[in-house]
Formats: structure tokens, sequence, C-alpha cells
């Protein structure tokens, strides 16, 4: 698909809303992100996953189907898989907040979102077999969970929290209170 047919493939509601930018990834994702209402710079994600031939439906992802792919990796790729947090921790903290148009459309290049992350992806392909989701789909995903949360609350937590919990080896529950917004 090119620019123009990716973009109406992922718009919303009779194709009236469209994303601001579309990531494809490996043939088998195509990452949305859209203008989100929560804050002024807002963004929504929003994805479509390939089954066979066909594609799903619209999908917002969440936190708890990141974690427990994360935990699929783990129990197959142990060490492989906490340096892959501890490098998603690192970016947590150097993750910047949308302040403006110009930052968004910055932040929303596929160029800028990989760049530092090149070597990353080759380096964690091994864990892409296990789970559902690869290294280019949950790196991707994890920079925007982190704009987007950071924009609308520069000091917001849960994510960090939840990285931090997976990569401590948690129990289950504490995983789940995090990846699911749950303080009980």
């Amino acid at each position: 698909m090119n620019k123009k047919e990716l973009v109406d493939f992922m718009s919303i509601n009779k194709k009236t809303i469209k994303p601001l930018a579309v990531f494809p990834i490996n043939g088998s994702f195509i990452l949305g992100v859209y203008k989100g209402a929560f804050s002024k710079y807002d963004i929504l994600i929003k994805y479509k996953q390939k089954h066979g031939n066909s594609w799903s439906r619209i999908r917002t992802p969440k936190h708890i189907h990141w974690a427990v792919d994360v935990l699929m990796k783990m129990n197959a790729e142990r060490k492989k898989t906490q340096n892959f947090l501890d490098f998603l921790i690192e970016a947590w903290e150097n993750t910047k907040p949308i302040k403006n148009k110009r930052d968004r459309k910055n932040f929303l290049k596929i160029k800028n979102l990989l760049k530092i992350n090149r070597n990353k992806i080759k380096d964690y392909k091994k864990i892409s077999k296990q789970g559902e989701y690869s290294i280019n789909f949950l790196i991707l995903l994890a920079k925007l969970l982190m704009i987007q949360e950071k924009t609308n609350l520069e000091s917001a937590y849960m994510f960090k929290n939840l990285l931090k919990a997976l990569r401590e080896g948690e129990d289950i529950f504490k995983i789940v209170s995090c990846a699911t917004h749950n303080r009980r």
C-alpha cells in the first residue's frame, strides 16, 4: 500500500478520522497515530494485525497485551528480554512530551522514532520469535506509549512502573496491577 492507501486503510468512523501518522511493520502490523482529546497534543495509538490474508479491525493497544507478550518472551529468553526492558527503561528516561505542533510532527516520523533503535532491533530479533509481537512493533509501540503518557502528564510513571515490574520479575498480581492501572 502507498501512503495514501495506508491512511485510508487506518481511517476511523467511515474514514472521517484520519491518522496523523501510519507505520507499517513487517507486513504484519500497521500502527496508526491519531489526535487525542485528553490534552492539546494528546495522541491515540491504534493498530491492525494481519492474520493470514485478512486484517483485524482497528484495535487500541492496552498495556496488559504488551505485558503478556513480554512475559512470554521472558519465559523463553530471560536475560535477553531483561536487557530489552533495560533499553526501554532508558528510553523512558529520555522521552520528552509533545509541547507543540512542531514537536508532534517531528516525533511522528518513523526515522526519529527508530533512529537510535536500529541496532537494538537487530540485538533483540531473537526474542521476536516468542510471543505475538515483533521487536519492531514493541519498540515503536513502547516509544509512542511513552510519548503519549508524558504528553498528557509529564510526571507520569505508570508505563515506567510496568517496565520495572517486568524487568524485576515481580509476581503476576503486581504486573497485572501495573498494566491495568489497578492499584488495589
